[in-house]
């Protein structure tokens, strides 16, 4: 099938033409959480439904890196190369430490249970971004179904003060979120109510404050289809790399949509890796892809 479609020329200069799209792996429920680990050359990630973290490598292939996973989605590395994950189970972060210790990080705000965190970035400054939409709770599928203390928000918490701050809660349902490379925009995608026949689903654009604490603005960046934006990724030129029902979508600053890597399943989430962090990693519903890009992707180490 064909792997690349262009939309705007500008797409072209990320196209590798002898680049295919490799299946690395399959047979998993949902894939969620793609982190690369760049130290120990493999890539983690989520097989959500099973309650544990895979770990691929290039050399090894797939192993259960942990189970259960107190049904983790979304993780990253903080600036110290530790891993930190959301807990739908738990309602909470946790970190793994160097030694493998797993420490909880945040599991409330104002008193009460935060929801499910769902996805979560690194700022430069060490502080921990995250969302927290009530879609872990509903269900037993992916954490057990449990009642909300609160709706749903955007938080940033600051694991040296140990402070959590509503940064965004005008969302019906928080997802995906990443900084541009200069980390003044931060990008969040609104999934919406599930629950709607016709749900609010698009990537909303905020400016970062100049105290780094706080957000403005919050409009339509926009909108992808098919299907809607889950978690993504930005690149070293500030394009979103967006999961869709068709694949995954390569979005300019400016909003316009320059081009697709065209995936046969639908996809949840993506993340930069390899050598050169030129490598796509994609979670396509059951299968593990990847791809070779002729761009760099922006995350911790």
């Amino acid at each position: 099938m064909r792997v690349f479609e262009v939309i705007d020329p500008r797409f072209g200069r990320y196209v590798l033409s002898n680049a295919e799209l490799e299946v690395l792996a399959d047979g998993f429920r949902w894939i969620e959480g793609l982190v690369w680990v760049g130290d120990a050359d493999c890539l983690l990630f989520q097989d959500l439904p099973r309650n544990r973290t895979m770990r691929w490598s290039e050399d090894q292939g797939v192993s259960v890196y942990r189970a259960p996973s107190d049904y983790a989605n979304g993780q990253t590395r903080d600036r110290q190369g530790r891993l930190v994950a959301c807990s739908h189970q738990g309602r909470c972060l946790y970190r793994t430490e160097h030694d493998g210790r797993v420490v909880r990080l945040v599991g409330h705000h104002a008193g009460r249970r935060l929801n499910a965190p769902n996805d979560v970035v690194v700022k430069s400054d060490g502080t921990i971004w995250f969302t927290d939409p009530l879609y872990g709770l509903l269900t037993d599928y992916e954490g057990g179904r449990q009642s909300s203390e609160q709706g749903p928000a955007v938080y940033r918490f600051d694991p040296d003060r140990g402070e959590i701050t509503v940064v965004a809660d005008d969302f019906e349902g928080p997802n995906g979120l990443a900084f541009s490379p200069d980390e003044r925009l931060l990008y969040v995608s609104e999934t919406g109510d599930q629950t709607k026949p016709e749900p609010r689903q698009f990537i909303r654009v905020f400016e970062v404050g100049g105290d780094g604490r706080t957000l403005r603005g919050g409009g339509v960046f926009h909108k992808v289809m098919p299907g809607y934006a889950d978690g993504f990724r930005v690149d070293e030129d500030g394009n979103v790399w967006s999961s869709a029902a068709d694949g995954v979508h390569c979005i300019a600053p400016d909003g316009v949509l320059l081009g697709k890597v065209l995936i046969p399943h639908r996809v949840s989430n993506v993340t930069f890796g390899g050598l050169h962090k030129n490598r796509l990693f994609i979670g396509g519903s059951r299968v593990l892809y990847a791809v070779f890009l002729n761009t760099r992707g922006v995350q911790a180490p």
